[in-house]
């Protein structure tokens, strides 16, 4: 697809390249440091680790996306009349909903039983990645908005040129989300549970701030995860070994075989990010009679740590809770960190310090009758969410007063 706008204005051509490989690293990486929500990342690359090319580029050389796997990459290229790329959006053709955290899966059916076809669609996305991001990709200039449109205009384009049934763009960012809600897409809200560093000199100062009770709690709950003789260790940068890749990722396959049926990432995968992005990779790793047990892997940002896998082939008391989220909070503070996202869903973590945040979608829908059903849809999800997020905003451990 290839697109020309002018519209009195300098012309621009929107593409789509099948590899982000075709996109040169610093161009890409330069563009995504877009907005002002994140700052740059400290160590290299975009403040957000997923936006990174070399992140991106991993899961393509992986195979973990592709058209076998049903993500396709239809990465959106946005280029001034002079032929230099101001723009990109990481896009995927889906074949179906999966890997996604934003599930639209009764849409799907609806539709199809209507005699639709839902599939294929477009996902402007990471994927498998529950972690808010710019998807529109643009830089910091002072014609960011305007590109930002453009790019959404490109997305539309490649909807109209090859027929499919809708575009989606998910856990965005606010500039993205007013760039797309002017342009007449359906706006989604949904939860997670965020962490958030508000200066803690170490893991007890954030107990302080917590009722007595709730406190004790979990002073016991990381006392008795340890209890087996386990010990946690800290990998990251040169600590990334093979045979580290080699424990976490049979972690991973244990677990998420049992709990999704196919996990999404392969072994390749984590060797090609362990070598390309070590500085920006946390392994929390438990360690049993000298041997891992279990571990969570985290990302580093520029100011955000983010909770991604866990997995484990030994069973102990409160160990994931541990694993992924105790030491998550020590590591954010010991960075000097002031978010830790923690995935996707999960009101357990809410005990555990972590707070409810809204997470935001866009969504353009081609066929009338189906958009309406959606928006009626989306308007009664956002009063749920909303709901239960005040809600649960008045369960958080913290003192009151």
């Amino acid at each position: 697809m290839r697109q020309q706008h002018d519209a009195g204005g300098p012309a621009i051509t929107i593409r789509v390249t099948d590899k982000i490989a075709a996109i040169d690293a610093a161009i890409w990486d330069g563009l995504a440091e877009t907005g002002s929500v994140r700052e740059p990342g400290s160590a290299g690359g975009p403040a957000n680790p997923f936006l990174a090319h070399a992140f991106l580029k991993s899961l393509e050389d992986s195979g973990c996306v592709g058209e076998r796997a049903g993500w396709l990459p239809q990465h959106l290229v946005l280029e001034d009349d002079a032929g230099a790329i101001v723009g990109v959006a990481p896009a995927y053709l889906k074949s179906h909903s999966q890997g996604e955290y934003v599930f639209d899966h009764g849409w799907a059916d609806a539709f199809e039983r209507a005699g639709g076809a839902y599939y294929p669609k477009l996902q402007m996305s990471v994927p498998f990645t529950p972690a808010t991001g710019p998807r529109l990709l643009v830089g910091r200039g002072v014609d960011a908005d305007a590109r930002r449109v453009q790019l959404a205009a490109g997305a539309r384009a490649y909807l109209s040129q090859t027929g499919i049934s809708s575009v989606h763009a998910t856990f965005l960012e606010q500039p993205d989300i007013d760039a797309l809600s002017e342009a007449d897409w359906l706006h989604r809200i949904d939860q997670q549970f965020h962490f958030f560093n508000r200066g803690y000199q170490s893991y007890d100062a954030f107990l302080e701030t917590l009722a007595s009770r709730k406190r004790k709690a979990l002073k016991k709950e990381r006392r008795e995860a340890l209890v087996n003789d386990i010990t946690i260790e800290w990998l990251t940068g040169r600590d990334l070994s093979e045979a580290a890749w080699d424990a976490f990722f049979a972690f991973y396959m244990d677990t998420g075989s049992r709990k999704w049926g196919r996990p999404y990432l392969n072994r390749r995968f984590f060797s090609l990010i362990g070598e390309r992005m070590a500085d920006r990779i946390l392994l929390v790793m438990a360690k049993r009679d000298g041997r891992y047990v279990a571990g969570a892997l985290n990302f580093i940002g520029a100011d955000t740590l983010y909770g991604r896998n866990w997995g484990c082939i030994e069973d102990h008391p409160f160990l994931h809770f541990e694993v992924c989220y105790h030491q998550a909070i020590d590591f954010a503070i010991d960075r000097k960190l002031a978010v830790v996202e923690a995935g996707a869903q999960g009101q357990h973590k809410l005990a555990r310090g972590y707070e409810p945040v809204t997470t935001h979608s866009a969504h353009y829908i081609a066929h009338p009758g189906l958009r309406r059903a959606i928006e009626d849809y989306l308007e009664a999800e956002r009063d749920e969410v909303e709901r239960v997020s005040e809600v649960l905003g008045e369960h958080t451990p913290f003192k009151r007063g």
